[in-house]
């Protein structure tokens, strides 16, 4: 016996039924992440981000190959209620300015924005 408590109809032995997984998995598999739901997101939570890096590539680390560095990051981004707004300087009501530019830290800016 496996000691461990599972329905009839999902019982393997040795092979208890995981939450997550959804399914018979060995015992101390490692499950850290739920599983994508096949339904799509409430269109009023939906916020579209599209990101562009530039990058200097003047470091060198061998004889082939170079460093790219980000010195500047161009954001837009839009929902529902401006989608189909096509002038991006115009700010939205619900999601706010709709362009971004981050040059001083790019990538710790651009995280700090999506955060």
């Amino acid at each position: 016996m496996c000691n461990v408590y599972v329905s009839k109809k999902n019982h393997e032995y040795f092979k208890p039924f995981c939450e997550n997984c959804r399914q018979n998995m060995e015992l101390n598999h490692l499950c850290y992440m739920q599983p994508l739901k096949n339904e799509l997101p409430s269109a009023d939570d939906v916020l579209f981000v599209f990101y562009d890096f530039e990058t200097s590539q003047d470091t060198k680390i061998s004889e082939t190959a170079r460093v790219h560095v980000p010195i500047l990051v161009c954001l837009q981004q839009f929902c529902t209620a401006c989608e189909m707004q096509d002038d991006y300087s115009q700010d939205c009501a619900r999601c706010g300015k709709r362009e971004h530019s981050f040059f001083e830290d790019p990538v710790g800016d651009l995280l700090s924005y999506l955060i």
